[in-house]
């Protein structure tokens, strides 16, 4: 990828990391993976609070264009970043979420149980990882190749699409 592409918040759920009780170790790795491919990064941490997390992701999408949050995609009761997403996005981009669970499944079948996601919030493709640094990093390993095109359609091509993240082919109904 060349030139400088938009800026990146990277989040990190986790009550550990919060509380001081423990280190952020995906948030790094995904700042370093996202530098490499050009982009400006910034990082965050929130607690495992879907209200928490719901209102930095919407705070974020206002001034990124990518906003990647790693951590609380599991099946524990405090899982509860997909919960948190969903709600705001405009519209969920399936083949991300599926990216992410067939490549970690080349390293663990626990991949499968991921409830990884990637989605859309006005201009801002919003993906949610792993916590695990291993995770975190094969997963936006996985899906790194398509978020310039991405994002370059989000920028370039947003009038064209509708909130179901298809082209608006309403001109093309009268041939």
């Amino acid at each position: 990828m060349t030139g400088l592409l938009p800026g990146a918040l990277v989040l990190t759920v986790s009550d550990g990391v919060i509380a001081g009780t423990r280190p952020d170790k995906s948030g790094p790795v995904l700042a370093e993976l996202l530098e490499a491919a050009g982009f400006q990064v910034e990082r965050a941490a929130v607690p495992d609070d879907a209200v928490v997390i719901a209102a930095a992701v919407r705070a974020a999408a206002v001034r990124h264009r990518l906003v990647v949050t790693t951590g609380g995609t599991g099946m524990t009761p405090r899982d509860v970043t997909p919960q948190a997403l969903r709600p705001l996005l405009d519209y969920e981009v399936p083949g991300f979420g599926e990216l992410m669970r067939s490549e970690g499944r080349r390293s663990t079948p626990f991949a499968s149980l991921s409830r990884s996601l990637g989605g859309v919030i006005g201009h801002c493709l919003v993906l949610a990882v792993p916590g695990s640094p291993g995770g975190a990093r094969e997963s936006l390993e996985a899906v790194l190749p398509a978020l310039a095109h991405a994002l370059e359609t989000l920028a370039n091509d947003s009038s064209r699409h509708a909130a179901a993240g298809g082209p608006d082919r309403s001109a093309d109904r009268g041939r």
